[in-house]
Order: structure tokens, then C-alpha cells, then sequence
């Protein structure tokens, strides 16, 4: 049986975010506000990981991460869909995610948590290596949108393991191990692609 090509589904099911988008959009917030407005709850949210309240670091992550299923629906909804909005929407969502495992990993040196400190670092590592890949193919004309752990399955797990506490280790090891695995499969899946390119060019 094959494997699914991602956890969570790359939306928000229309009948859940339709009727909050409509209400943005008829009080005047734009997708640019809440790209903004995500990227600062996630600075908040590192800060009381940092010092640690991980509970409410958790909850204030995934509130905040839940803007970017949003900002999106957002654009399309008003006609405001662009590229610049997309480009400051990614680098914003690759800042959030860095923050908070920043914010997590003062914490485990805090604590003198080596190994979850280490742990850290391997799934920031491999966080940025899942988006360096996704960009690389897509700048070669490969559009990559599967793997099976995306920035949305990383924020769930994360969220979870804060707010719970003692899951914590063991999805630091998950997250670690899936990251580097997902790079690997969006490498692959990219490198077939290129190369049956290159083959029916001959």
C-alpha cells in the first residue's frame, strides 16, 4: 500500500474558512495583515517557550499558525492574490517556524537539555531543508506540494508536544527524523521528474 503523499490535506475545507474569510474580507483585513499578524504571534509564542510556559507557547503557536490557512483563502477571496504577497507569506512562515524552535531550543539550554537542544537543531535543519528543496525544484519548473511532513504537520506536532509537555522528547525525535525524510522524498520525487523531462526532450 502506498504511502500518502502528505499527512494533512494542503486546505482548510471551504465550509470551515469560507464564512471566517468573508467576515475578514467585509472589515477590511488583508492577506498582508495577517501574514504580519501570524509572524508576530509566533514571536510571541518563542518568547513564552523561551521562558518556559510551554502550554501557553503552544496554544499561542497554533492560534496564530492557524492564520495561515487564511491569508490565502484571503487573497483569492478578494482578488488580491500576488506574487509578492505569496513571496512575503513563505518567508514569513520559514521566520515563525524558526522562531519558535529558537525560542524551544534557549529553553532545553536553559534546562541543560543536551540532546533535546540537539534535537532541535536537527529538526530546524531539516525544516529548512524541506523548503530550500520545494524552492530549488520549483525555480528548475517542478511544482512540489506533497511530503509527508509539510510546515502544517510540523506545527501540529510541535503544538502538541508544548502543550502536553510530555511528549515532548519523542516528537523532537519524530520531527527530527521525518524532516530529513520528507527532504528526501520531495528529492526524489523532483529528480524523477527532471530526468523524465530530460528523457522525452532526447
Amino acid at each position: 500500500m502506498a504511502l500518502p503523499s502528505s499527512l494533512l490535506p494542503n486546505r482548510a475545507p471551504t465550509v470551515i474558512i469560507g464564512p471566517i474569510v468573508r467576515l475578514l474580507a467585509r472589515v477590511g483585513v488583508t492577506p498582508d495583515m495577517l501574514s504580519f499578524a501570524a509572524l508576530a504571534g509566533n514571536i510571541a509564542a518563542a518568547a513564552l517557550i523561551a521562558t518556559g510556559s510551554l502550554t501557553a507557547g503552544g496554544i499561542v503557536m497554533l492560534v496564530f499558525s492557524a492564520l495561515d490557512f487564511l491569508d490565502g483563502a484571503l487573497a483569492r477571496a478578494t482578488g488580491k492574490a500576488s506574487k509578492a504577497g505569496a513571496m512575503l507569506d513563505s518567508v514569513f512562515d520559514r521566520f515563525s517556524e524558526a522562531v519558535v524552535l529558537f525560542g524551544l531550543l534557549l529553553y532545553q539550554l536553559d534546562e541543560g537539555h543536551r540532546e533535546e537542544a540537539a534535537l532541535v537543531f536537527a529538526v530546524l535543519a531539516g525544516s529548512l531543508l524541506v523548503s530550500y528543496v520545494r524552492a530549488r525544484a520549483e525555480g528548475l519548473g517542478v511544482a512540489l506540494t506533497s511530503g509527508w511532513l509539510r510546515r502544517a504537520e510540523r506545527v501540529v506536532l510541535v503544538g502538541v508536544a508544548l502543550i502536553t509537555g510530555v511528549l515532548l522528547r519523542p516528537v523532537l525525535w519524530a520531527l527530527a527524523v521525518l524532516t530529513v525524510l520528507t527532504a528526501i522524498q520531495r528529492l526524489y520525487l523532483a529528480m524523477r521528474i527532471l530526468r523524465s523531462e530530460a528523457t522525452e526532450g532526447d
